[in-house]
């Protein structure tokens, strides 16, 4: 088995900071609703090396401190770091891995099974883009993936299948529940909690009526604006104020 000391110095310091990263953004799981019990998780690459951080199978989220977060190889295997050496990594880590491996871009991987973005998941039904802030997030509806059993690949081949070609950041594998991606983990966390806010507005609004179908074109520009546009860029000191 790798151990972490076969790693160089910069490498293991790297390690320690995505522990820590990763700890403290399983503790937004529970905050924002979107976990129950030890269900849920989150992981994320760590800079510079072959290697990503995860949470331990069936842990408390009261326990998940840095030092017990478990850190696998790319393909899903655990590599001996002494402080988590007891621990199993989550039952998830074989579809955490396979995005990994076949989609280099992302930096995080997060799963719940938030209630709303679920049931949207039990009915194999994609999350209809009716909402300006679903164009802005998702570039369109949240699609379904395949049904797919725990315990190998299968579910991220499924996630990685489905995401592939698509803007959204988040996926609802069918009968199971919501998998969302990013740059790094806290960018994956955001997608999971938005695509919650969604699943439950977009519920809500089929209880009044048919929610109003929007322009494909109109996606495009809200989606383009909000990736390209809203927030705080590097360049914008050389933008009109």
């Amino acid at each position: 088995m790798r151990a972490l000391t076969d790693l160089t110095a910069e490498q293991q310091e790297a390690v320690a900071n995505t522990r820590g990263i990763v700890a403290s953004l399983h503790a937004e799981l529970p905050r924002n609703g979107l976990v129950v019990w030890t269900a849920g998780n989150v992981s994320q690459r760590v800079p510079g090396t072959d290697l990503f951080v995860i949470k331990p199978s069936g842990v408390s989220y009261d326990e998940l401190a840095p030092d017990v977060m478990v850190v696998c190889e790319l393909d899903g295997t655990k590599i001996n770091d002494g402080t988590a050496a007891h621990l199993q990594p989550s039952s998830d880590t074989a579809a955490h891995a396979y995005v990994y491996r076949h989609m280099p871009e992302v930096g995080g991987v997060v799963h719940t099974h938030s209630p709303y973005a679920t049931a949207w998941a039990a009915v194999g039904e994609p999350v209809p883009c009716t909402l300006t802030m679903m164009a802005d997030e998702f570039g369109g509806p949240v699609p379904i993936g395949p049904f797919a059993l725990i315990g190998d690949d299968s579910i991220g081949r499924g996630i990685v299948e489905t995401l592939r070609d698509s803007r959204s950041p988040a996926v609802l594998m069918q009968n199971h529940g919501p998998f969302t991606i990013g740059k790094d983990a806290r960018a994956a966390v955001k997608a999971a909690v938005m695509v919650e806010e969604v699943a439950r507005t977009t519920f809500l609004a089929r209880q009044l009526g048919t929610p109003i179908p929007m322009d494909q074109a109109d996606i495009d520009r809200l989606y383009d604006r909000y990736q390209n546009v809203y927030g705080q860029h590097a360049d914008d000191d050389e933008q009109e104020s």
